[in-house]
């Protein structure tokens, strides 16, 4: 039989946890004997000179204030320099200010006004329903509006309301006064990231000139044969402070691309290749077509020639175009296949072995219907046919070969007065074209026409507008190709006159400086095409 356990009966207690009213009672003596715990928001949205006085003045003036009341425990002045108030989330100063009221450091927030705190309705919204909800309270002196008053939501909505109203009509009047003076080809740089400029006296872009040193290095190492990377890490190597000019940054390839491409250091400029999306969000995107965009010639003194800058677009998009595993060698993207055209890549025979030797190879010899019959090369075939072809094609006095050159053929390579000429009088016939559009459009707005008679006389208009854009870009292609003739010819005659005069061995320097490209024949022969359009063939057997 089991055992049953005695009964006993046990006094029933009820345990008050916890009290909230009890607590409340609490919280507020414990508020009445401390002292109230005090913060500052300071913001300007630029870094004007007047607008930094007025950012030191409210840090000065809110630090000074909030220690002069004895009743209250100076916590911080948080504040955002250069900052815009439509959007919270980049505002370090604010954003730590937040984080240390919900850990419960601070009781009261104290700010200028409603616009210093936020020109975003929602932002403004959340973030004070946020703090009031933690009891911190928010202080707008200007409006004199505390955000724990019963009616502060409703009139806090309004004035937010027209402080964002407010942010967008400044951003719409900035817009349109950039755009002006887009239209009127002023043109305005970065100057503090924008190596090789700075602001004159006449608003126009300066040359510093230690700087452009370095942009026009930067064009010559490229031009000279030099990779992206390779003329990165020189940089680095040599001590040269990026365009930020910030100590911890590096050179990378893409910042050096970006030089190599920007037609600013032509002394052109390209107006507004970018745009913000609106006023709220900030976010910037490239303009590919969505806003219109202005070139301007000649609008401020070049670093480079723009018979350099030319040729270096042509060679970044030849090097771009190159199939296959890039190899740094000054080979590389300069040996093309006589047969298909493709260029030669890189291979390596017996890696693993002492007779190891580079090759170069036709990179579609296998890829089509049938295998192409341009034979493979070495690099020292290239290079004894290389000097090989200096000799052959220009005689032994290089010097005098110069001077013929310079002074019988020089003056006819990329004469362009008459492709300038004949642009000049596209343009302006495009330029009457389209003020007669214009006026067309206008008319038929104003009062009413023939719709039929309209059309018809719109679309000739269009078409013939569409004709004259076509024939400027291939008259301004034309101008481009001669320039970089004279430009290639200029630098061949630069690389023969420096090279060594008897010619005896390869050299890195002269070769990118004369050689334009290699073409490797199925019959078994080189034909070397040199920058200032001479050609030599040489027979691989007299270099094997």
């Amino acid at each position: 039989m089991a055992l049953k356990a005695p009964v006993i009966d046990h006094e029933r207690k009820t345990i008050l946890v916890f009290n909230p009213e009890e607590q409340k009672k609490q919280d507020i003596g414990y508020r009445l004997t401390r002292k109230k715990r005090v913060a500052a928001y300071a913001r300007v949205s630029t870094e004007q000179d007047a607008q930094q006085n007025s950012y030191e003045a409210q840090i000065s003036f809110y630090t000074d204030y909030i220690k002069s009341k004895p009743e209250w425990e100076f916590v911080d002045v948080y504040a955002d320099e250069g900052i815009s108030g439509t959007s919270y989330k980049k505002r370090d100063g604010f954003n730590r200010m937040v984080k240390d009221a919900e850990e419960g450091k601070i009781d009261l927030i104290l700010t200028k006004s409603i616009s210093r705190f936020a020109r975003n309705t929602v932002d403004s919204l959340t973030i004070t329903r946020k703090l009031k909800a933690v009891g911190v309270e928010v202080f707008f002196e200007k409006e004199n509006i505390s955000s724990m008053d019963a009616q502060a939501e409703l009139i806090f909505t309004i004035m937010s309301s027209v402080a964002q109203e407010e942010s967008r009509s400044i951003s719409e009047n900035v817009r349109w006064g950039k755009q002006r003076s887009m239209e009127a080809g002023k043109v305005y740089l970065p100057y503090n990231s924008f190596l090789g400029y700075r602001k004159g006296d006449d608003g126009l872009p300066q040359i510093v000139e230690e700087e452009a040193k370095i942009v026009r290095d930067i064009y010559k190492m490229y031009l000279g044969g030099m990779s992206l990377n390779g003329i990165a890490d020189k940089l680095n190597t040599d001590g040269i402070k990026t365009p930020s000019g910030k100590e911890n940054c590096h050179w990378t390839k893409d910042g050096v691309r970006r030089i190599l491409t920007n037609e600013k250091y032509k002394g052109d400029a390209r107006l507004q290749k970018t745009y913000t999306v609106d006023f709220l969000t900030k976010e910037v995107r490239v303009n590919r077509g969505e806003r219109k965009q202005w070139y301007v010639h000649d609008s401020h003194d070049a670093i480079v020639s723009p018979e350099t800058f030319e040729l270096v677009q042509k060679e970044l998009a030849r090097r771009t175009g190159r199939k296959g595993r890039f190899y740094d060698s000054p080979f590389t993207g300069k040996i093309i296949c006589g047969e298909c055209n493709a260029y030669y890549g890189h291979r390596v025979w017996h890696s693993n072995e002492s007779c190891r030797r580079n090759i170069w190879l036709c990179n579609e010899k296998y890829t089509g219907s049938r295998i192409c019959r341009s034979p493979r090369v070495t690099d020292e075939e290239i290079m004894t046919g290389f000097i090989k072809a200096i000799h052959e094609c220009f005689g032994d006095n290089y010097l005098l070969y110069c001077d013929d050159y310079e002074s019988k053929f020089l003056p006819l390579i990329g004469e362009t007065k008459k492709l300038d000429e004949q642009l000049s009088t596209l343009t302006s016939q495009l330029n009457d074209l389209t003020a007669q559009i214009e006026r067309l459009i206008d008319d038929n707005a104003k009062k009413a026409q023939n719709q039929t008679q309209y059309t018809t006389k719109f679309n000739q208009l269009n078409l013939a507008i569409g004709d004259r854009k076509a024939s400027i870009n291939a008259v301004e292609k034309q101008i481009s190709e001669s320039l970089t003739r004279r430009e290639n010819a200029r630098i061949f005659l630069q690389g023969l006159r420096e090279a060594d005069s008897l010619f005896t061995r390869f050299d890195i320097k002269t070769w990118h400086a004369l050689v334009d490209y290699v073409k490797v024949m199925p019959d078994n022969t080189l034909i070397y095409h040199f920058r200032n359009n001479a050609e030599q063939t040489i027979k691989l057997d007299e270099v094997r």
